[in-house]
């Protein structure tokens, strides 16, 4: 398929309110693929419509080997959470920084897969933190405004992980 660009902060369309999805077409099909392969191409985890300028509710994670599955999430929305979990969280639309973020260590969802069929998600860990983080987006919310000590250079993270491991 293809790969589209990233909006990144400061772009107005990463603070609108998304448009839920009435039906498929052949035309939100190709957009799920180029999701994917747009979130792929970046190493990323999740992607929302509106990083990519589209204002529709959906939403495309694969938290890689540690789940084993890749998700689409039509117009989802959380039904419940529990307990809370803390850490570092990134967004391809806020490129070379991270924060950390509490978030809900377990969460339900509802929403329509690629084919329009309604179902129910439990996830938990990383996750439900993606899950959490990706339909914040649909909202027109960033992690930045949950970023409990402001935003942080990557590199800060990588010299974190270095002199951990030489510890």
């Amino acid at each position: 398929m293809a790969i589209r660009n990233i909006r990144t902060i400061g772009d107005e369309i990463l603070t609108k309110e998304c448009k839920p999805v009435k039906f498929m077409t052949p035309r939100i099909a190709m957009l799920i693929e180029d999701m994917f392969d747009t979130m792929y191409a970046q190493d990323g985890a999740g992607l929302a419509a509106p990083q990519v300028g589209i204002l529709k509710q959906i939403v495309v994670i694969d938290i890689g080997e540690e789940d084993g599955q890749a998700y689409v999430l039509i117009n989802p929305e959380i039904i419940s959470t529990e307990g809370s979990q803390t850490g570092n969280e990134g967004c391809l639309s806020v490129p070379g920084k991270f924060g950390v973020v509490t978030r809900p260590e377990k969460v339900k969802v509802k929403a329509f897969d690629r084919h329009m069929k309604p179902f129910e998600l439990e996830a938990e860990g990383l996750l439900a933190r993606c899950i959490c983080h990706e339909c914040d987006h649909l909202h027109g919310a960033l992690y930045v405004d949950l970023a409990e000590d402001g935003l942080h250079d990557n590199s800060e993270l990588a010299d974190a992980e270095e002199e951990g491991e030489d510890a």
